[in-house]
């Protein structure tokens, strides 16, 4: 085994990149210190051994002498001891350190070997990381929106001071599971959207989901939870969530929906006001021909051998009653306020369901309907109803439009077809059209084609429409009339 001499420590000692400055362990004083440490502090180690604490430190009540020499002195009976300290070099810069104070019983005297190190930099950083997180725990301190990571086993391991105020959760209280907080139709789902979670950021248009709560204080809410996969060590591992109460949103789109369906349920009305006239002469020929038929029966039955002659006219009159019936039932379902019920629908049997409305309407104000429905079917996803209302809408305005003119042969073209994806319904008459500056303002708000027109039921058919992830616009018809037009995206075909 080799034996190193004293001078080989030193050697050693000089080569560390470590400061080490050796004391006496009874004065205290300096009697080693190796090249690191007389180049961090700039002073040669003859330079070194006079010098006292207070030459070398930072002038600060943290760093008095008796402070490290308590250190030092635990040193021997509790083994090695570590302080921070702030060294002072020759030129007035300050060094911060972290010391080590190891009691070492050398051959001829006993000394405290000190290591210290310069942690400015690393103070300095922690120093800034200390400042954001006090800035950034107060910007989410008035955040409406509330963050919390949840575990691989789905407790909540973290939860923002914000989102304990979104979930109405007390600052010492237990945070519990996320599942606790929904309603039971919502927990499967929820927990298939925190099993699915992937580490790409989910934005509100499309990771987002909606949930119904309960929060600790008992109030029920709405959220919008947003989440992503994170897994950056033991204590960040799991699932974020993002959260914020939309209560007030889903109160005003449900605010919205009434009103919009109080406005088509108006709107249904109205058509059927415009078309009283027509509707009560339409009912008064079936009306008329029962009576008369009633009152043939009566004289026939005063006469002898008249009862077959006599239950023929019955006959007739109750098909007449039956026939008016069948026009009442059909303004009472048209204008019946119904629940909206989106299902799949072929946009040519809509048509064909109001097309009698369109005729009767067509046929009091003498105008032609033509009916030129597609030879293929035109699968679409609606509202069977509030579709049917915008024909109801376009035909009407056509009529209107044809009601002063001056040609022999007034004509409105009803046509479906598939064009691009889509189902179109085309509205094309023969009357004077508009003005081509008119043309893209016709379905806007309080923009209308005929006289004493507001233009409200126009912007209905636009709201509808785009319910329905669909387009309307108006073209000049070749007829020279206009030709209106809505397209609604078509449903893939089933196979055969």
């Amino acid at each position: 085994m080799t034996t190193l001499s004293e001078p080989d420590f030193r050697v050693l000692l000089d080569a560390l990149n470590q400061c080490v400055l050796l004391h006496d362990a009874g004065t205290k004083a300096i009697v080693w210190a190796n090249r690191a440490a007389c180049v961090a502090l700039g002073f040669t180690l003859d330079e070194l051994l006079p010098l006292k604490a207070h030459h070398m430190t930072r002038n600060d009540a943290k760093y008095r002498r008796e402070i490290a020499v308590d250190a030092m002195d635990r040193s021997v009976t509790q083994g090695p001891q570590a302080y921070e300290w702030c060294y002072r070099s020759r030129t007035g810069v300050d060094m911060l350190s972290e010391a080590i104070a190891t009691y070492v019983p050398l051959r001829e005297r006993a000394v405290v070997m000190v290591q210290f190190r310069d942690i400015s930099e690393e103070e300095a950083m922690r120093q800034k990381l200390r400042s954001y997180e006090t800035r950034l725990r107060e910007y989410m301190q008035d955040l409406g929106e509330g963050v919390a990571l949840i575990t691989p086993r789905g407790k909540i391991a973290y939860l923002s001071e914000s989102g304990r105020r979104v979930l109405g959760v007390a600052a010492q209280a237990p945070l519990g599971v996320p599942l606790d907080y929904c309603t039971r139709e919502d927990r499967d789902r929820l927990a298939a959207q925190l099993r699915d979670a992937s580490r790409e950021h989910a934005g509100a248009s499309t990771g987002a989901q909606r949930y119904r709560i309960t929060r600790r204080d008992g109030a029920q809410r709405w959220l919008r939870i947003t989440c992503r996969r994170v897994d950056i060590d033991a204590e960040l591992n799991g699932v974020l969530a993002h959260f914020r109460d939309i209560s007030e949103e889903v109160a005003l789109e449900e605010t919205r929906r009434i009103e919009a369906r109080m406005l088509e349920y108006a709107g249904r009305y109205n058509a059927m006001g415009e078309m009283a006239t027509a509707i009560a002469h339409e009912l008064s020929q079936p009306l008329a021909a029962v009576r008369n038929f009633i009152e043939g029966a009566i004289q026939r039955l005063q006469q002898p051998d008249a009862i077959d002659s006599a239950v023929w006219g019955l006959r007739a009159a109750d098909r007449q009653a039956e026939h008016a019936a069948l026009i009442i039932k059909s303004v009472r379902e048209f204008v019946g306020k119904r629940e909206p019920v989106a299902a799949e629908a072929d946009l040519r049997d809509v048509l064909a369901e109001v097309a009698y409305f369109i005729e009767l309407r067509a046929r009091d104000a003498g105008v032609t309907v033509r009916l030129e429905q597609a030879p293929q079917p035109l699968p679409i996803h609606c509202e069977r109803v509030l579709i049917g209302q915008v024909m109801l809408n376009l035909a009407f305005n056509a009529v209107d439009a044809l009601s002063g003119a001056t040609q022999p042969e007034r004509i409105v073209t009803l046509a479906t077809s598939a064009h691009n994806g889509a189902a179109e319904l085309h509205v094309i008459d023969n009357g004077p059209g508009v003005a081509d500056g008119e043309l893209d303002r016709l379905f806007d708000g309080f923009s209308s084609s005929k006289a004493g027109g507001n233009g409200i039921g126009l912007s209905l058919c636009k709201n509808i429409v785009a319910r329905h992830d669909g387009r309307i616009w108006a073209q000049r018809a070749a007829s020279g009339g206009l030709d209106c037009r809505f397209a609604l995206p078509l449903l893939p075909q089933r196979p055969q």
